[in-house]
């Protein structure tokens, strides 16, 4: 081969070479790149919104009105912001709540869940959504004696118990690591909520809970009480899957929105007003005449509801906060009855006998059906509900001025939560001078609502727990 043809064979093979390199390169394009989707995208891909809720009244729980619950309602709000379905998985404790996050399947676990530094540094939290603080919650009995404790030391010598993995199992780690003397249990089966009911049964002296938890079962159980807390401000987060960047940033974008709406201002009130009202002697009453006198009545208010489409339970309840079911009620203004109608009322529904029971509840279901019908349009959903009873107390007039009082402030005045913030200024003149139907005691309305709708509360809970 002589030297020109090896210079030209040379030359071919580095020119082909260079050309199938290059044309390579040009025909590769970085579009078609496979890339791994995010978790907002997996969401939005299989069309549903998995999370993992704790059965607990602070999170999640079917009640007569189906599904409902805090944490519930945010995160089906949520949902919809993504346009899926809910899917839920339940755990009964926060320990299974976090065995579960562990599965792919899950998105969001949302189960009351502290942002602690010591779970951060395993955990990827989302936003937050709630403020609390943790509390030492004890039997209310132990009051009458010496040892119900007013601060950490006089934990020494009680019986505590707390569930296995919660941050309350933290806090008392931490504190006996600070040499404080404290006899606790921890219990791997056993809910906050089901610690509270031993707590009231005196089983135990103490345990811990967050001050949300607390005020809730309150109700549920008027022989606990808050003994002092025990923590700072903490934060309730949701729980992410790791590195779940989009699907943070997205949460984060719509909570700020929903609170900018004044939306969780209405889920904390609708959720967490009645704890405002609580009375021990009211309550323990209430649970003492539901054995008492309502079986007495229970089918009228059943027969009721059904011909009027208002919960019975909301009737009875009414009816409670109005005579206590004292089917011979006598106010010192003349009112009668179980549902405590007027003369000229009882009158103008066909009322013949106030003293009759089955006369008084038609009469006053009829009536509250009627003030349902003057409640204007744009008044949505239990706002509806909880407008026409504070007018059943104080009358539609004064519900009028409050909604003219509400927009004149800047307040919304379609919704309960606001409402009821204007509804006492109606006893102040500079007030209701300039209000069509004048002066009115304003604050005995929001009282009766939220008194009619923690008893409710407290009633379909029993319901529920008698048909286990």
């Amino acid at each position: 081969m002589n030297k020109y043809l090896s210079v030209f064979l040379i030359t071919f093979f580095a020119i082909s070479f260079f050309s199938f390199g290059w044309l390579s390169h040009t025909a590769y394009t970085p579009g078609k790149k496979i890339k791994k989707i995010s978790y907002l995208e997996r969401i939005q891909r299989k069309k549903e919104l998995h999370v993992v809720l704790l059965d607990a009244p602070s999170s999640y729980y079917v009640g007569v009105d189906g599904p409902q619950g805090f944490e519930y309602d945010l995160l089906k709000e949520y949902a919809k912001h993504l346009n899926v379905p809910l899917k839920i998985e339940t755990a009964h404790t926060i320990k299974e709540a976090l065995k579960l996050s562990q599965d792919i399947d899950i998105d969001i676990t949302s189960a009351s869940l502290t942002k602690t530094a010591k779970r951060e540094k395993k955990l990827y939290f989302g936003p937050s959504y709630f403020e609390v603080q943790e509390q030492v919650i004890c039997y209310r009995g132990m009051q009458q004696k010496s040892n119900f404790p007013r601060d950490v030391e006089d934990l020494a010598g009680l019986s505590i118990l707390v569930g296995e993995d919660t941050s309350y199992q933290e806090t008392i780690k931490a504190l006996q690591n600070d040499g404080f003397d404290i006899n606790a249990t921890y219990s791997s089966s056993l809910s906050t909520e089901e610690i509270l009911e031993k707590v009231s049964k005196h089983e135990v002296d103490c345990t811990i809970a967050d001050s949300n938890v607390y005020a809730l079962n309150l109700r549920y159980y008027p022989e606990i009480a808050m003994a002092f807390s025990i923590s700072g401000r903490e934060q309730l987060a949701w729980l992410l899957p790791d590195e779940a960047t989009e699907l943070k940033a997205d949460l984060y974008t719509w909570l700020n929105d929903y609170n900018q709406q004044g939306k969780i201002s209405q889920l904390k009130d609708h959720y967490y007003s009645y704890v405002l009202f609580f009375d021990y002697y009211n309550t323990k009453m209430f649970y003492k005449r539901m054995k008492s006198r309502l079986p007495k009545y229970e089918k009228l208010f059943k027969e009721a509801a059904t011909r009027f489409g208002i919960p019975w339970t909301l009737l009875a309840t009414i009816s409670y906060q109005e005579s206590h079911w004292n089917a011979k009620a006598k106010s010192f203004t003349g009112v009668r009855g179980l549902m405590m109608l007027t003369r000229h009322t009882a009158k103008l529904l066909g009322v013949k006998n106030r003293l009759d029971p089955k006369q008084s509840i038609v009469g006053g279901t009829r009536h509250i059906k009627q003030m349902l019908k003057f409640i204007g349009s744009d008044v949505k959903g239990e706002n509806r509900l909880k407008f026409a009873l504070a007018a059943y107390n104080i009358g539609m007039g004064h519900i009028r001025d409050a909604q003219t009082l509400a927009r004149e402030i800047g307040l919304n005045e379609n919704i309960w939560s606001d409402l009821k913030v204007v509804l006492p200024l109606l006893s102040q003149k500079k007030y209701y001078s300039g209000l069509q139907y004048g002066f009115a005691r304003g604050s005995e309305p929001v009282k009766y609502v939220e008194a009619i709708y923690n008893f409710r509360d407290i009633l379909e809970n029993q319901m529920q727990s008698l048909s286990k």
